[in-house]
């Protein structure tokens, strides 16, 4: 389980710019249960995933995975414990190297190795076992730069890498976003298969509302660092959530 306490984050701390984004903030995520966080430009999205990575130190508080307290951690030792997709397809893998370079990267993850000791033949089988579920002839392709692949199967490829160490934590930050509508779908649904399959603990982050409601186990809305929704993806409808955020962004824009 993550859990987080009491934590606070202010940006431009001593200026007439500050803001403090989050203060005391709490959450506890489910283990094996894909959670969507969504929310107005702003709210603190990204902001919680970063703090949860380690790219963005908390001023306060602690955010715990299981017994590891991660507040300790430096990003590279947090990325032992935690798998993420980003929203640009390139950011999760190297474009100027092959697939099977790329899948050999993922799988030292934590590990001391040299480049020329990088590819392990014997690990090649299980590289294209892993791509073949994606059904996109990934496996065909293990000597491709990743550049030349589509921003879809970029992103499945991300996937796969930041999952099959079994991550237990995987960060999702509107990794289909940049995708056109027919491979977002495509995508989700690999995403759902690999969560199911590995029992993955999932955080994920989306503007889609439709998707936050098929896709995952609960949902919560943030709004300037607070949860003003928590519900399980069963209880609640895209219409109600679109509702909900209407009059969030209503309430804001009058006290603006």
């Amino acid at each position: 389980m993550l859990k987080i306490t009491n934590m606070s984050k202010s940006f431009n701390i001593g200026t007439e710019n500050q803001v403090n984004l989050f203060e005391g903030f709490n959450l506890e995520i489910e283990e094996n249960k894909c959670t969507a966080i969504i929310g107005p430009n702003g709210c603190g999205k990204s902001t919680l995933l970063n703090m949860i990575s380690g790219s963005i130190d908390v001023d306060s508080g602690e955010i715990t995975l299981g017994k590891e307290n991660l507040t300790v951690l430096k990003e590279e030792q947090r990325s032992n414990h935690i798998g993420r997709v980003y929203q640009d397809p390139s950011m999760g893998v190297s474009p100027s190297l092959t697939i099977l370079e790329n899948m050999s990267l993922a799988n030292k993850k934590g590990e001391k190795f040299t480049l020329k000791k990088l590819i392990k033949r014997k690990k090649i089988a299980s590289y294209i076992n892993l791509l073949k579920t994606l059904d996109l002839g990934l496996e065909d392709k293990l000597n491709t730069q990743v550049k030349f692949l589509s921003g879809g199967q970029r992103q499945s490829l991300s996937l796969v890498m930041a999952t099959m160490k079994h991550p237990g934590l995987l960060l999702l930050d509107e990794h289909t976003a940049a995708l056109d509508p027919k491979t977002s779908r495509v995508v989700m649904k690999k995403t759902k298969e690999l969560i199911e399959k590995h029992s993955i603990t999932t955080i994920m982050i989306s503007h889609n509302m439709k998707d936050a409601v098929k896709y995952s186990d609960r949902i919560i809305m943030l709004d300037k660092g607070e949860i003003v929704l928590d519900k399980e993806s069963k209880d609640v409808t895209e219409k109600e959530l679109i509702e909900i955020y209407r009059k969030n962004l209503e309430i804001n824009e009058k006290i603006a």
